[in-house]
């Protein structure tokens, strides 16, 4: 009768050394997930930004010019970036021309060279983490704010008119 008495309360004692931790675990896991998701997200957005940047940082149609316009590029990046999130404000896109450098199959008419460029966009995406306690062990300091900041960075060549 005696042993009996002292194993009853032993069930309730592990689950309550075992449940912290699988708790945490399980959260863990769940929150990697979303992070997953998050990080394909805004991979998938900078691509897109990088891509209808190219397009606008080039010269127009009928232009000859041999120059990137990344200025252009932000701006349109930048409402595009606010069609697509609401808290774009939150998220930090900034475009960088690269030459990638001579084309010498391309000449322009006083027979000067033709450089090519990429636009090179970097995207800083603070993702919200949401379960608790793996905010704790995952989260950029201030711990407080519950986020990791996913950096995406993206090479697009700038589009040109081709001329003959």
């Amino acid at each position: 009768m005696k042993r009996a008495m002292r194993r009853k309360g032993q069930v309730t004692v592990e689950l309550l050394l075992v449940l912290p931790i699988f708790m945490l675990m399980l959260f863990l896991i769940m929150e990697l997930g979303n992070l997953a998701f998050q990080t394909i997200l805004a991979h998938h957005s900078a691509y897109e930004l990088a891509r209808i940047g190219a397009l606008v940082a080039g010269p127009k149609g009928g232009e000859r010019a041999n120059y990137c316009d990344k200025g252009k590029a932000e701006i349109k990046m930048r409402e595009v970036l606010c069609e697509m999130f609401a808290n774009c404000n939150n998220i930090t896109v900034t475009a960088d021309c690269v030459s990638t450098g001579q084309d010498r199959q391309v000449r322009d008419t006083g027979g000067n060279p033709h450089f090519n460029h990429d636009l090179e966009v970097t995207m800083l995406y603070p993702a919200r983490l949401v379960f608790p306690g793996a905010s704790f062990v995952l989260s950029d300091p201030p711990r407080q704010k519950h986020s990791k900041t996913i950096r995406v960075m993206m090479r697009m060549p700038v589009e040109k008119p081709f001329f003959q």
